[in-house]
């Protein structure tokens, strides 16, 4: 190992950490584990980018933007629908919805086929808000995207959604 610890920085401690774990565990498998390292990583790194450049300066959490994104594009909805398209738990939905209702950018409603549920809807504000904050966030995300060719940028789309659709993924899903 070249590097001390405290010399490195967030991308070069996957190579040490490769390195590092395959030393103490040999049968570790050292490209999937550089596959997961470096996809958390730029999960981590995009969404701590948008957070800090797009959202909150809008008041908003990543989780919150989430929320009125999809009610934006597949709203009104009931709060159970909201959490699971949202990748989040209902509990954590119901959270983030005091916030924006009492910001004014959702309502929140009995649904009309069962009273203990909620449906959620976005108020014009809210529309307009999400309209806006989308702009910028796409923006943010043709800058992360720009860094590679518009063939690099299928072939990654590709292999990404077959990581998603593989037997770990749907067995994940199984278990949420």
């Amino acid at each position: 190992m070249h590097e001390e610890p405290a010399e490195l920085d967030y991308l070069s401690f996957v190579d040490y950490a490769i390195e590092k774990t395959h030393g103490e565990l040999p049968a570790i498998d050292p490209t999937a584990m550089r596959l997961g390292l470096t996809l958390h990583r730029l999960a981590s790194a995009l969404v701590y980018d948008w957070e800090s450049t797009v959202h909150r300066p809008r008041g908003w959490s990543w989780a919150g933007f989430r929320v009125l994104f999809v009610l934006w594009l597949a709203g009104p909805l009931e709060a159970r629908h909201v959490a699971r398209l949202s990748g989040m738990s209902r509990a954590a939905v119901s959270a983030l919805v005091n916030t924006l209702e009492r910001d004014e950018l959702v309502t929140r409603t009995p649904a009309e086929h069962d009273r203990r549920a909620v449906q959620l809807s976005l108020t014009g504000a809210g529309h307009d808000a999400v309209v806006g904050a989308y702009q910028d966030h796409n923006a943010r995300e043709r800058a992360w995207a720009s860094s590679l060719t518009e063939r690099e940028q299928t072939v990654l789309i590709g292999l990404l959604e077959k990581l998603t659709t593989g037997d770990a993924a749907a067995a994940a899903k199984r278990r949420s």
